[in-house]
């Protein structure tokens, strides 16, 4: 299994200073600093309207959650199968071609997070991401992962978002308490379970906005 380099964690042992506002930051990836859209996966294998049929048709979000939350990709077409075995193709095509569904980096969210590490800011990531997918795929296609100092897959640690359980494992991996970390992710409802256990929390729309808020927080200089 392919790994996302990792650096070493902080210990609840290890000192940290007192701060009046945030210090680290904890990223979602889909949505944030990743494009991520299924339906071109699924597109390459069945066509772009059997494609469309299936999104309209089926509980993708629903399904695709289980995985995320540790169920495995062979056990979810086996449930297909079972359930919907009209579209299993359609499952198949888009565990075998999930690559498609990485569409690139989501404009200038990386180049926030690369001004962060040169900062020193402490960095996390937390993911809603199959175990199989994220490391079979997303380390290789984007290096800017390599600044994280842990990230935390939902799909591995069979949690996911907006479970606080996970957010609490991110707390205890990062090293710092829940008020000194800033949450951020691109759906209002894990911003909120992430706020409702102290964390500052932003709820991304693009890059520039993100930059003015983590400016106004201190984390980094005024965009110019």
């Amino acid at each position: 299994m392919n790994e996302a380099p990792r650096r070493a964690r902080r210990t609840s042992a290890e000192p940290v200073e007192a701060s009046a506002g945030p210090v680290g930051v904890v990223f979602d990836f889909g949505g944030v600093l990743i494009d991520w859209d299924p339906e071109p996966a699924v597109a390459a294998g069945v066509g772009p309207e059997e494609a469309r049929r299936f999104f309209a048709e089926f509980d993708f979000g629903s399904w695709n959650h289980a995985q995320d939350a540790g169920r495995s990709w062979d056990d979810a077409l086996l449930e297909l199968e079972a359930t919907h075995p009209h579209f299993l193709a359609h499952g198949r095509a888009y565990r075998a071609n999930f690559d498609h569904a990485l569409r690139g980096e989501v404009p200038g969210t990386a180049q926030v997070l690369r001004d962060l590490h040169t900062a020193g800011v402490p960095l996390l990531g937390l993911t809603n991401w199959s175990d199989e997918l994220f490391h079979g795929f997303a380390p290789q296609r984007f290096d800017f992962l390599a600044l994280f100092e842990d990230i935390v897959v939902s799909g591995t640690e069979g949690l996911a978002k907006p479970d606080p359980a996970i957010y609490r494992l991110a707390v205890e991996r990062i090293g710092l308490p829940a008020g000194q970390l800033v949450f951020i992710d691109d759906r209002a409802e894990n911003v909120a379970t992430a706020r409702a256990l102290g964390m500052h929390g932003i709820v991304f729309t693009d890059a520039e906005t993100l930059r003015t808020a983590l400016a106004d927080l201190g984390l980094l200089r005024p965009p110019s």
